[in-house]
């Protein structure tokens, strides 16, 4: 009776809605999904007993197996957090009471910690419909609240998160409730249960400090590193003492000879004024390695006194310690060049076992790609050669698939991502084939983050694994996801599947990606790290705008990933160099895969002690796990998004 009182004084001030009224998003919802399971009393769903893990916490079963189900629940085909399917608790027409859904299950060693992610639709308010949560430890006999009673619509997917004991039993339960009130159903969403562990950020080892005191660039910074590991060694380079207006002091190396634990460091020699050289400048390094001639180089983009990217330097060890002078693959013929990259041949069954492929663009020729090739170890290179039809574009990243093929990602100058291909050692060229077109968010705070640039990766077979930034999965495109595509021939292309790092409906961006695949795998259980930056808010501003570093990894060729780790940051952008085009920790970062783990530099600004301007250096994590996770891609939906802005000084990157 007092229910009904109540009641009353409701209905007065809220007339009711008519039957079926809903947001629009939420007729989208229903008319896409698919019930698999409504039950109106409570029964059993194959519910197991104790679990040593979550059993179908994403749902990806199509049912829910292994669940106990009371009320009115389901799962949809149609909105899911991550995969194709999620649990729907509460029905799209109104129910009375809880409904939910249960399970139990006990932690492992090293599980510390439970999360799921929900979508509440909740048109009323909290004193009447709501979604909870609870997890009660069987083990220690107590009861939490995981999520307390909330009444929101139309918010998105959250993420909850509980600690939990190694080694105790529990009982989830997700519920929603509804009072079946007429025209208003509350249901809620839930997906992607999960039980994790949870660690420290690991500690960081700087690898080198900037040695230079020229006052014409800014010193301490080091930045855009890119890394290649051959057997146990892992050769890192960057650019030291950046300039505002383009390219560094020198290129640094970094060299791990114990797959990313221990490093020693140095500055390439006779490239620049300011180590032996005679080139005013240099920037954009890339580093390889030619098992045949058993060569490290590292490429690099010499810089004239006008600042103009004048040819493609190559550098030579035996070690990746030893340095020779370098010499001049493509240039100093007049034309401007920027954004080369550089790898070799290491299949010794490959017809072309050997050679050695530089990419660059000439920038005074509209930005046409144009190669060239080594096969004595990077001493002599040949005359450069374009693709079929002579594409424009930048950035991009020669792979060589173990048959001798090469595959060229790069990006038209920001706006998609083409490929293209070489079956005769770089004799000639094919023409482009379209990877995917880029929708891309621009990354707040005047931060220079390589909009549009791809980041590719190989596989033990040969699949080319191509990554970069894009908002296509974000309605009104707020912030950015790193997405990839896949291809065995590079010509034909998967479609984009994005890394569920977060919720699309989160807050966060995430750019400037660096993959790295483990050559040792292959196919459908083929390891991948990828480093990235990201802003916890991607609406932020110059003196706002919080920078870190993120990592996450997949087991089995990306189906599932891990929950993401923060390797370093927070820091603000008046703690790395000031460029022209934006303040910069690189156009770029790269991973390698050194005896099973992703092993990755990165810059990072710190506040300066030492009465320089930054203390910007080069660091490393140490090697990552490729332990992979629960958390599923997914390819859809996507949205129509703006193009990339801001990006057309990337022409001329340097």
């Amino acid at each position: 009776m007092s229910h009904r009182v109540g009641r009353s004084v409701r209905e007065r001030t809220k007339p009711p809605l008519p039957v079926g009224t809903r947001t629009r998003h939420r007729n989208r919802l229903l008319a896409a999904s698919t019930g698999f399971a409504t039950v109106l009393f409570s029964v059993v769903l194959l519910a197991q007993p104790a679990e040593a893990a979550v059993s179908n916490g994403g749902f990806e079963s199509g049912s829910l197996t292994g669940w106990t189900s009371t009320g009115t629940t389901a799962t949809v085909n149609s909105g899911a957090h991550s995969g194709t399917y999620a649990a729907r608790v509460g029905g799209t027409s109104p129910t009375n009471g809880d409904s939910s859904i249960a399970q139990t299950f006990t932690t492992a060693t090293g599980e510390n910690q439970l999360s799921f992610w929900y979508d509440i639709s909740c048109p009323d308010t909290l004193t009447y419909d709501w979604a909870t949560a609870t997890l009660r430890d069987n083990t220690a006999g107590t009861t939490s609240t995981v999520l307390a009673k909330t009444c929101t619509n139309g918010q998105g997917w959250q993420q909850a998160t509980s600690a939990v004991t190694e080694g105790h039993s529990y009982t989830l339960t997700l519920i929603s409730h509804d009072d079946n009130y007429t025209g208003d159903p509350t249901y809620t969403l839930y997906d992607d249960v999960a039980l994790t562990g949870t660690t420290p950020p690991p500690s960081l080892t700087r690898l080198s400090t900037d040695p230079f005191t020229n006052t014409t660039s800014q010193h301490a910074t080091e930045l855009e590193p890119d890394t290649f590991a051959y057997g146990n060694t892992v050769v890192a380079s960057s650019q030291v003492g950046r300039f505002t207006d383009g390219g560094s002091s020198d290129i640094g190396w970094n060299t791990s000879t114990d797959g990313g634990t221990t490093w020693q460091h140095g500055m390439l020699p006779g490239i620049t004024v300011y180590q032996g050289g005679s080139w005013a400048r240099v920037s954009d390094p890339s580093v390889a390695y030619d098992a045949k001639h058993g060569t490290w180089m590292v490429s690099g983009l010499v810089l004239d006194a006008n600042v103009n990217g004048a040819g493609v330097s190559v550098s030579r060890s035996a070690d990746g310690i030893s340095w020779q002078n370098p010499v001049l693959a493509v240039g100093n013929d007049g034309q401007g060049y920027d954004k080369e990259w550089i790898v070799c041949d290491n299949t010794a069954t490959s017809p072309f076992y050997g050679n050695c492929y530089v990419e660059v663009d000439v920038t005074s020729s509209g930005n046409r790609i144009i190669l060239s090739t080594s096969t004595d170890g990077g001493a002599t290179w040949s005359a450069p050669t374009s693709p079929s039809g002579s594409p424009s574009g930048l950035g991009g990243q020669p792979l060589v698939q173990p048959s001798g093929t090469v595959v060229v990602p790069y990006s038209t100058n920001g706006t998609s991502i083409r490929a293209f291909n070489s079956t005769n050692g770089g004799s000639s060229w094919s023409s482009t084939s379209l990877v995917a077109n880029v929708s891309s968010h621009g990354v707040a705070g005047n931060l220079r983050d390589g909009e549009g640039l791809p980041s590719a990766e190989i596989d033990g077979a040969g699949k080319v694994y191509v990554a970069w930034q894009d908002c296509r999965f974000r309605s009104g495109c707020p912030s950015n996801d790193i997405v990839y595509a896949t291809s065995t021939n590079g010509t034909s292309w998967s479609a984009v599947t994005r890394v569920p790092i977060d919720a699309t409906s989160s807050s966060v961006d995430h750019f400037i990606p660096g993959i790295g695949v483990d050559k040792s795998t292959s196919g459908a259980s083929a390891r991948i790290g990828l480093y990235y930056y990201f802003y916890p808010q991607a609406n932020c501003t110059a003196t706002t705008c919080q920078l870190q570093v993120g990592y996450v990894s997949s087991a089995n060729s990306g189906t599932s990933w891990s929950a993401p780790a923060t390797l370093a940051g927070p820091f603000t952008l008046d703690q790395i160099a000031s460029t022209t085009q934006g303040s910069m920790v690189g156009d770029y970062i790269s991973t390698s895969v050194v005896g099973g783990k992703a092993v990755a530099a990165f810059a990072v600004g710190k506040a300066p002690t030492n009465g320089q301007a930054f203390d910007e250096a080069l660091y490393s994590a140490g090697p990552q796990p490729i332990a992979g996770g629960p958390v599923r891609s997914h390819q859809s939906p996507t949205y129509t998004s703006p193009a990339p802005t801001g990006r057309a000084a990337l022409v001329t990157a340097r």
